[in-house]
This record gives C-alpha cells, sequence and structure tokens, in this order.
C-alpha cells in the first residue's frame, strides 16, 4: 500500500502558539483512521495541516506525494475536508448547495441527488433554504457535500456530531464503503465505541504528538 500521509517529525504554530510539536506519522491508502485525545491535544490541527489549511512550519509533510511545505494548493483538489464547522452556504436551497459542490468537481445534478439520498437527506426538503434546517440535517448537507467531490483523501472532525443514532450508523457506512472503493479516511472523534467499531486503527495524540498508535482489537 502507498502512503497516504507521511509526516515527519511535524511542527506547526498558531499565532505563536504551537499545535503539532513533532508529529510522526504515516497513513496508508485504504485506512479508516480514528484520531483521538483530549481536548487540545492537536486533533484538529493535525487534520488541518493534512488538508493544507495549516501551514507547516518545520519537518517533512508529504500528503498524497505532495510536500505540505511547497505546495498546499493542488492536493486539496483531492481532499474531502469537514470541520467542526459545516461551511455551507447557507441562503441556498440544501439541494442547490450539493449541486454546486458537485459541478465544482466536475459532477452532476444526479450526483448531488444520489448523495443526498446516501446520507438519507429527505427529497421533501431539497428545496428548502439551509438556514432552516436543524443542525442534523445541516451536518448530512455538509457530508453530502463531501460525497460529491470524490476525494482520495476525507479528512473529518466529529463528523457524528449533531446526527441521530440512523444517521450514525448511516455515516459509518459511508466511510467504509470509500475505504472499499480506495479512499483513505482520517477522522478525529470523541464518539468512543461508535468510532472504534468503524476504525481499523487508532492514533492518539497528546501535546500536540503521537503518544499512542494501535489497531482495533
Amino acid at each position: 500500500m502507498s502512503a497516504v500521509v507521511e509526516f515527519e517529525d511535524v511542527i506547526a504554530v498558531t499565532g505563536s502558539f504551537p499545535v503539532l510539536t513533532g508529529v510522526d506519522v504515516s497513513v496508508n491508502e485504504g485506512e479508516i483512521v480514528l484520531v483521538r485525545g483530549e481536548n487540545g491535544a492537536g486533533k484538529t490541527s493535525f487534520l488541518r495541516a493534512c488538508a493544507g489549511l495549516l501551514r507547516v512550519s518545520a519537518g517533512s509533510a508529504r500528503v498524497l506525494g505532495f510536500d505540505m511545505r511547497v505546495d498546499r494548493r493542488t492536493p486539496r483538489r483531492y481532499i474531502g475536508f469537514l470541520g467542526h464547522e459545516n461551511n455551507l452556504y447557507r441562503d441556498l436551497w440544501a439541494k442547490e448547495h450539493v449541486e454546486f459542490r458537485a459541478a465544482a468537481g466536475r459532477g452532476s445534478k444526479s450526483d448531488a441527488e444520489a448523495a443526498l439520498a446516501k446520507v438519507g437527506f429527505p427529497s421533501s426538503l431539497w428545496s428548502v433554504p439551509i438556514s432552516a434546517l436543524s443542525a442534523g440535517q445541516r451536518r448530512k448537507i455538509a457530508i453530502a457535500s463531501v460525497i460529491v467531490a470524490r476525494p482520495r483523501l476525507w479528512l473529518l472532525d466529529e463528523p457524528h456530531a449533531a446526527l441521530d443514532a440512523e444517521s450514525r450508523t448511516t455515516l459509518n457506512s459511508v466511510l467504509r464503503e470509500a475505504a472499499s472503493s480506495g479512499a483513505t479516511v482520517v477522522f478525529a472523534s470523541h464518539e468512543g465505541a461508535l468510532s472504534e467499531e468503524l476504525s481499523s486503527r487508532v492514533i492518539t495524540l497528546q501535546g500536540g504528538r503521537v503518544a499512542g498508535d494501535s489497531g482495533v482489537s
């Protein structure tokens, strides 16, 4: 298997505060990796560094074969990032937003409809403004927007947040399907058993560095 994420002694700073303090980690194609740790351990910073949204100050950082210290923009074409914030165009209808994301990735309206159906978003709400939807419904739109991008690397920060039990199970199925198709999934979560059930590997961060790296028993 080829390495999708290769970090060696990676350091990243936000303002004057070090958020990654020497991260060494390698993630291979097709893996589903759970990143966990206490608040402030560096989980979100790690995902953002992988996505090219946080500049790496020192060390070696390669994602999808790209040197992230040289070029952070190009690899974003192949990355699907879902943060704490859904980053939705709230004045658009639900379906309009996913269609917009699909078009950006050369997808079609039918791709958008299929993604919405896959996450269990009802067609009766397709023409409702995003601003009028619940937090869980908005999360589903954000996930559908990642699906239509067909990313090679999925980076998800608390992806189960605001979802009900059925929708969380559906999301896990979506992520397993992506991995079985050759994509790589790296996600941070506090969901415990639900997340461990999904993952084949757990990376634990503490103080901005890797404190543990193991498979799920």
